[in-house]
C-alpha cells in the first residue's frame, strides 16, 4: 500500500509543503537499488546536517520511501548520481491524476519523477520533457516514458458508474482496497459506498499491520494485526520502512513462502470453481448424443440444406431448436453430434481428473501453511522447505527478471511478458534467435521465451513448462485444454504495420496443454 495512489497523492502534497524553496544539495546511492536526496535551504550546502532527506528503496521485491531525520554518508563506495539538478531549486511537488507516480519540478525545466509501480519502481531524470537519465538503468523501457502524458484522466461520475461498474473507473484503489470492496460481490457496490472509501482515502488514517508475518502499510483497518495508526504519511512511511527492516529472518523467510502459497491456493480455488461450473454446464445441458438421437428420430421432417430447423425433443417433452449443416445430410449431421458426444465425454473425464488433481492440491496447500506458520525454529524451516521443493530461489529477480516474469524449470530459465508493450520487449530485443518462443494459438496471451543452452535440445518436460505457462498467461487460462504455438525464435518477426505485441510467425509446431502456472 506504500506504492497506493491515495497515499502517494497524501505524500506528495505534504512533500510540496516539505521541498517548495529548498535546494538539492546532495544525490547519491551507497547500497545498490538504493538513493538518498538531501535537500537544504540556498547557501546552507556546505552544511553536513541538511534539512530534509528522501531515502528511495527500489529493491526488485520492494519498493518504499523513507524520511530519515539525518543520514551519515559512507566515506567510500558512494556515487553521486543526477549532477545537472544539484544545486537547483524545487519550485513544485506534483502528484498525477490517477497514476502512481509524482514529481518534483527544478529550476532550469529539470523535473524528476518517482515512478512507483512496485518492482518496476524508478527515479526518471527529464529535461523539457525529454529522459536524460534514469536511476534503474536495467529498466530501458523508462527512456520511453513521456512525462506530459503520465495524466490519467477518467470520467469517474454517477453515470459512468451506472454504465461501467466502480473496478473500471477506479484502478487506483490498488489490490487491498479492491479485495476489500469485493468481499460482498461487485453487483453489491453501491454509488454510496464508493463515495463513503473515497472519502476515507481522501481523509486517511494510516494503519502498520502484520500479515503473514509481514508489515504491511495500508489506508484500510480491514485484515491483519493493527501495529499503529498515524495521521503524518512521512511518519506512516517511516514507521513501514523501519519495521520492514526489523523483521527477524524466519518471519521474512516463512512470509515470503505463504504468500507463494496464498497465491497458489486462489489460483487452485479459482480453477477448481471453474471445473465445477464446467462439469454443471454439461450436466444440465442438452447433450450432444441426445440432440443426434433427436435428428434420428426426425429423419424425415427435416428438409435438405436446413441450418436450423425445430425438432420435438422426445427427452424433454418440449420443442428444441436444432442446428444443422445445410451441405450434410441430417444423418451426416447426426453422425457429427454423436462424435462430438464422444469428445464431450472425453473432456467431462478430463475435467474430473483434473478437479481430483487440483483438489490433492488444495489440501497439500492448506496443510503446507498450516505446517510452515507452526515452526520456531529456521533450521527446521529451511529442512521442510528443501524436502518439499519450496526454496523461493525457483523465481529469482535480476535484470532481465525484472523487466519479465520469471521462472526456472529444470535449470532453463522461461520468461514471460507483462502486456503487448512489454511483450514487444521480450521478443524483439531480448530473445535470441536460437531461444524457444512460445504463444497460445488464436488468442490474446503473453509472449513466453525459453533460453536455449549451448549443446542442448530443449526437454519434454520444459517445453510443456513453458507451453502451460503459455497458456495460463492468455484468454485460454480456464479452458481445460489450450493449444501452444513452439517454435525457435528465429522463425518469428514483427513488421512495421503490426501492432503492439502482434508478431509473424513463418514455422510453428502445435501442442495442446493443460494452463498451469
Amino acid at each position: 500500500m506504500q506504492t497506493n495512489y491515495y497515499f502517494l497523492r497524501q505524500l506528495s502534497n505534504k512533500l510540496s509543503t516539505e521541498l517548495t524553496g529548498l535546494v538539492l544539495a546532495e544525490c547519491f546511492t551507497q547500497e545498490k537499488d538504493e538513493i538518498l536526496l538531501g535537500f537544504c535551504s540556498e547557501g546552507k550546502q556546505w552544511r553536513d546536517q541538511k534539512d530534509f532527506y528522501i531515502k528511495a528503496v527500489l529493491h526488485p521485491d520492494f519498493a518504499c520511501l523513507a524520511f530519515p531525520k539525518d543520514f551519515k554518508r559512507a566515506g567510500r563506495n558512494s556515487a553521486n548520481l543526477f549532477k545537472e539538478i544539484i544545486n537547483l531549486k524545487v519550485l513544485s511537488v506534483r502528484q498525477f491524476e490517477n497514476e502512481r507516480a509524482f514529481a518534483l519540478y527544478f529550476e532550469n525545466n529539470f523535473v524528476l519523477l518517482f515512478k512507483m509501480y512496485g518492482n518496476r519502481s524508478n527515479i526518471i531524470l527529464f529535461q523539457e520533457n525529454e529522459v536524460i537519465d534514469l536511476f534503474q538503468n536495467k529498466l530501458v523501457i523508462d527512456n520511453n516514458v513521456a512525462i506530459d502524458k503520465l495524466d490519467r484522466p477518467i470520467d469517474q461520475s454517477f453515470e459512468a458508474f451506472q454504465e461501467k461498474g466502480w473496478k473500471t473507473l477506479f484502478p487506483t484503489f490498488g489490490k487491498e482496497i479492491t479485495k476489500f470492496l469485493s468481499k460482498n460481490g461487485q453487483e453489491a457496490i453501491t454509488w454510496e459506498q464508493i463515495q463513503a472509501i473515497t472519502t476515507q482515502l481522501e481523509n486517511p488514517t494510516y494503519y502498520l499491520k502484520t500479515i503473514d508475518y509481514q508489515p504491511v502499510l495500508s489506508l484500510i483497518a480491514e485484515d491483519g494485526e493493527i501495529v499503529n495508526t498515524f495521521t503524518d504519511p512521512l511518519e506512516a512511511s517511516n514507521a513501514f520502512y523501519y519495521a520492514h527492516n526489523k523483521i527477524n529472518v524466519i518471519d521474512k523467510e516463512k512470509g515470503v513462502i505463504i504468500k507463494i502459497l496464498q497465491k497458489r491456493k486462489t489460483r487452485t480455488q479459482a480453477y477448481i470453481d471453474k471445473c465445477y461450473q464446467q462439469l454443471n454446464s454439461l450436466d444440465t445441458g442438452v447433450k450432444h448424443d441426445e440432440i443426434a438421437n433427436i435428428i434420428m428420430a426426425n429423419l424425415h421432417a427435416i428438409p435438405e440444406r436446413t441450418e436450423v430447423i425445430e425438432l420435438y425433443d422426445f427427452y424433454r417433452d418440449q420443442p428444441i431448436k436444432v442446428r444443422l449443416k445445410p451441405d450434410l445430410s441430417p444423418q451426416k449431421s447426426a453422425e457429427n453430434y454423436y462424435r462430438k458426444s464422444k469428445n464431450e465425454k472425453i473432456e467431462i473425464e478430463k475435467l474430473m481428473e483434473n478437479l481430483e488433481a487440483k483438489e490433492m492440491d488444495m489440501s497439500e496447500i492448506e496443510q503446507q501453511i498450516k505446517d510452515i506458520e507452526g515452526f520456531e525454529t529456521l533450521k527446521e524451516f529451511r529442512k521442510y522447505l528443501k524436502a518439499h521443493q519450496l526454496e523461493p530461489s525457483q523465481k529469482v529477480v535480476d535484470t532481465v527478471q525484472t523487466l519479465f516474469k520469471y521462472y526456472q524449470f529444470e535449470g532453463y530459465e522461461i520468461l514471460v511478458g507483462r502486456n503487448a508493450k512489454n511483450n514487444d520487449l521480450l521478443t524483439q530485443r531480448f530473445a535470441r534467435k536460437e531461444d524457444l518462443w512460445l504463444h497460445a494459438r488464436d488468442v490474446a496471451g503473453s509472449h513466453v521465451v525459453v533460453r536455449k543452452q549451448a549443446g542442448r535440445n530443449f526437454p519434454v518436460n520444459v517445453i510443456e513448462k513453458a507451453a502451460g505457462l503459455a497458456a495460463f498467461y492468455s484468454k485460454r487460462k480456464t479452458d481445460t485444454l489450450c493449444p501452444v504455438i513452439v517454435t525457435p525464435k528465429k522463425y518469428v518477426r514483427k513488421t512495421r504495420d503490426l501492432g503492439e505485441g502482434q508478431v509473424i510467425i513463418d514455422k510453428e509446431e502445435v501442442i495442446m496443454i493443460e494452463p498451469s502456472l
